[in-house]
């Protein structure tokens, strides 16, 4: 019996070490190809980041479109990237792994676009944006209840930095489908607001020096000047409503603080010249069968008088 044992653990253990062996040949046979497919795939890598660099460059600076050079760059580095390891399979003699992945390009598709049916749809909704451009960087843009300046276009997403300086990612497939509010790509915008001023102020007068005042103040556009009308005939003030034009360069810069600064202003020269804004009126009503206004004291004003 222990000659069977002794007999099985020899034979056992060559066993092992003739396969070891045949690895270990198969490795050293493969060596060169291993070394060979790291080298392409580094090189493939580092293609892939001169290729997106350079392509943003010559596209962003040539034809000033960072949303469509950048999306077209980030597009290319992956292809630069999907060759290159179709090549790193070629050299470690898995061309038929290569082979099956492009022979089985369009049934992949069809499964990836089941199975990431978002993504696919975020991805051609990036593309469309890119060549479309309702929107470049640094574009300030409204979507929805979000209001922010475009930092960049990926592949799924759209990033917005909002004026709280949240970093809010929208799926491109949403932006695709919504409204879209571009507020600075026409370079100007028109803002108002309304103030309102008592019943026995002159109407005119009040118009005439808001417009001076709002005109005077630094961002306002000259060329087509600030103008005030007439609204509403509210319960307690006459409601006028002003116009104002701006460029929109720095849509927080040049718009939200400058309305908050012309509406000082006008306050500020309304109050200095005697106009009176009142604040809202309480009206107490006593029906017919009250004569006077019921009144009741507490005990600590009973105590007092």
């Amino acid at each position: 019996m222990q000659d069977n044992n002794s007999f099985s653990f020899t034979n056992t253990s060559n066993d092992l070490i003739r396969v070891a062996n045949e690895y270990w040949e198969k490795l050293l046979f493969m060596l060169p190809n291993i070394v060979l497919a790291i080298l392409i795939l580094f090189i493939a890598l580092w293609l892939a980041r001169k290729i997106r660099l350079g392509l943003e460059t010559k596209l962003v600076n040539k034809a000033h479109d960072k949303i469509t050079g950048r999306y077209i760059a980030l597009v290319s580095k992956w292809l630069v990237i999907i060759v290159g390891f179709l090549l790193v399979l070629q050299t470690l003699g898995l061309s038929g792994v290569a082979s099956g992945v492009l022979a089985s390009a369009g049934l992949s598709a069809v499964v990836i676009g089941f199975a990431f049916k978002d993504i696919a749809e975020n991805f051609l909704a990036g593309l469309i944006l890119a060549f479309n451009r309702p929107f470049e960087i640094n574009d300030t843009i409204e979507v929805d209840d979000t209001i922010g300046k475009v930092k960049e276009l990926h592949l799924r997403t759209t990033h917005i930095l909002t004026f709280d300086s949240k970093d809010v990612f929208i799926p491109n497939g949403i932006i695709l489908t919504s409204k879209v509010t571009n507020l600075t790509q026409n370079g100007l915008i028109r803002m108002d607001f309304v103030v309102g001023i008592d019943y026995n102020d002159n109407i005119q007068d009040a118009i005439d020096l808001i417009e001076k005042t709002a005109l005077g103040v630094e961002g306002v556009l000259q060329r087509d000047p600030p103008y005030a009308i007439v609204e509403e005939l509210g319960t307690n003030t006459v409601n006028i409503k002003v116009f104002f034009w701006a460029e929109t360069d720095d849509y927080k810069k040049a718009v939200l603080l400058l309305k908050g600064s012309i509406m000082q202003a006008v306050t500020k020269a309304l109050l200095d010249n005697g106009f009176g804004l009142p604040a809202n009126i309480q009206e107490l009503k006593l029906y017919d069968y009250q004569k006077d206004i019921p009144v009741r004291m507490t005990a600590q004003a009973e105590e007092g008088a």
